[in-house]
């Protein structure tokens, strides 16, 4: 995700905000605006022509912004090509197929936008017909707006991060440990961002925490999984 906007912001030079080497730690929050891009789909053949020339925000949203929607603490599909696959074209095939693929382990959005579209055209290819949506089930490309909200809590020393991190908000833990990577040049979550100044004493934690992929469980698994492995490395005062 390096180097790529995702969905649009409206942070202003996050990374002086947020941490320095010798600063605290300001934890923000953010909610999803959603907005309609005007490209719909009706086939799966229009999704791929769609898909060629939409903005890489609608990509990254239709990934990673279904985490922070209401209710996908159970979900059936992490992303909305596979999601719409599956209950708007009915084919099992590609929706598992779509399903498996972790944005996670791609620096560039264009990367991510090409195996797309492999997937889909050599699905294309081995169907006998082109299959299309009912109509009211098109696929609506999306993106959105992150609005960005300063909690006012600080944190100065990393000790702090366990308990601070098992309180956060889901919210929280999106825009510090998941968009945070598209922000960054190096493609550093917030927290690894602001460890990693502290002169190596962090590197195993950021290793840690660097190997640690959101993609495939809900935020608040994430938000366990993240206050748990801080714990184990920097102590369990407070959880």
């Amino acid at each position: 995700m390096n180097g790529q906007r995702g969905v649009q912001s409206d942070v202003y030079d996050s990374r002086e905000r947020l941490c320095s080497r010798v600063g605290s730690f300001a934890v923000m929050d953010c909610a999803l605006v959603t907005l309609a891009t005007g490209r719909r789909a009706l086939n799966l053949r229009e999704l791929a022509e769609h898909l060629r020339v939409v903005d890489l925000d609608s990509i990254y949203y239709h990934f990673w912004g279904t985490l922070l929607r209401p209710g996908f603490d159970h979900p059936e599909f992490n992303n909305d090509f596979a999601a719409w696959a599956r209950h708007a074209l009915h084919d099992y095939v590609l929706a598992e197929r779509l399903a498996v693929v972790d944005p996670a382990e791609y620096e560039d959005l264009e990367d991510l936008r090409r195996d797309l579209l492999d997937i889909i055209e050599e699905r294309l290819d081995e169907r006998e017909f082109v299959p299309w949506a009912r109509s009211g089930q098109q696929f609506n490309f999306l993106t959105a707006v992150l609005v960005v909200f300063d909690t006012h809590v600080r944190l100065d020393d990393p000790a702090a991060l366990p308990s601070a991190v098992a309180e956060m908000s889901l919210g929280s833990i999106f825009y510090h440990f998941i968009d945070a990577r598209r922000r960054d040049p190096k493609g550093l979550d917030d927290f690894r961002a602001w460890l990693c100044g502290a002169d190596g004493r962090y590197r195993d934690l950021c290793s840690a925490l660097a190997a640690l992929d959101p993609y495939f469980s809900t935020l608040s698994q994430t938000r366990r999984r993240l206050a748990a492995l801080l714990a184990d490395h920097l102590g369990k005062a407070g959880l």
